[in-house]
């Protein structure tokens, strides 16, 4: 007998909550942003808008399904199952923090601050959520392109919107950069960094260094089997070069670096502290993952 679907209801914890939590009372967080020239009460009804979504997307769960609640910050110990459905209580940038730990788990977005989030991945009102739960196995669900770097020693770390390659504290790296299929041209060069991005990246980090570098290349749109990647502030030197500094990936096309500095780092989706470790001498390739976002139109 299959299990009956599972709503995985995915939430952060509130600006109204960290501070309450930092501060010791309502009072007290109070003065302290009061002596910033802040008032509290603009960031306690936005904690009681997304407790009010909360609440409302949890009582439109079909009474026949399981449920279960997870916090952004438990994300890498909550076991997710095949039968999920999840249902994001946010921002668009939770829908890019839970992601990476899906496998074609459909996604459902709740925008619960409508005018100040982009609504870009969070699609949908609080209001819709029953008759979107009631309906997710027909409704129409976007299959939005995911990128990854795999490393030769089998780490691997998988990102909604991009990937970010060079050291942690965004200072000058050094290593080799190539291009899979393109005749094994191959150059040394020290940066700032190489970003790999996706369609639903193109509103975000990636879009501002296209528009920064005014390449002819089209940003690519969420479902594209296509990235777009460039090197920031390469560096020209005797022994450095500035002549692979963005392109685009198509299909299973991949970017590959091998490592020339002591240590650098791979994060996606701007979280880095959760990061591939790589050393000198080690090599990485990034390109579009085999996995789908499956978000709910």
């Amino acid at each position: 007998m299959s299990l009956a679907p599972r709503a995985v209801v995915v939430h952060r914890t509130t600006e109204y909550e960290e501070l309450v939590a930092h501060h010791g009372t309502h009072g007290q967080a109070a003065f302290f942003l009061s002596s910033r020239g802040r008032s509290i009460e603009e960031v306690a009804e936005r904690h009681r808008r997304t407790r009010r979504a909360l609440a409302e997307v949890t009582s439109a769960v079909p009474l026949t399904w399981r449920q279960a609640r997870v916090e952004r910050s438990d994300l890498d110990r909550f076991l997710f199952a095949p039968e999920d459905v999840v249902v994001v209580v946010g921002q668009d940038g939770l829908v890019a923090n839970v992601a990476k730990y899906l496998d074609g788990q459909p996604v459902v977005g709740i925008d619960t601050d409508p005018g100040r989030n982009p609504g870009v991945l969070v699609r949908h009102r609080p209001e819709q959520a029953a008759v979107l739960l009631a309906s997710v196995v027909a409704t129409g669900v976007d299959e939005l392109t995911m990128v990854e770097a795999v490393a030769d020693d089998t780490q691997r770390l998988v990102a909604l919107n991009e990937i970010y390659l060079g050291t942690a504290g965004h200072q000058t790296a050094r290593y080799r950069l190539g291009l899979e299929n393109d005749g094994g041209v191959v150059e040394a060069q020290a940066s700032s960094g190489v970003l790999v991005g996706t369609g639903t990246g193109a509103t975000g980090w990636l879009r501002s260094l296209w528009q920064e570098r005014g390449t002819r290349l089209p940003l690519p749109s969420p479902t594209e089997d296509r990235l777009l990647w460039f090197v920031r502030e390469a560096w020209p030197s005797p022994a450095t070069g500035t002549s692979l500094v963005a392109g685009e990936l198509k299909d299973s096309a991949s970017l590959t670096l091998t490592v020339e500095s002591d240590r650098l780092i791979a994060f996606g989706d701007g979280i880095e502290t959760d990061a591939l470790e790589l050393t000198w001498g080690q090599t990485v390739r990034v390109g579009a993952c085999d996995r789908r976002l499956r978000l709910v139109g």
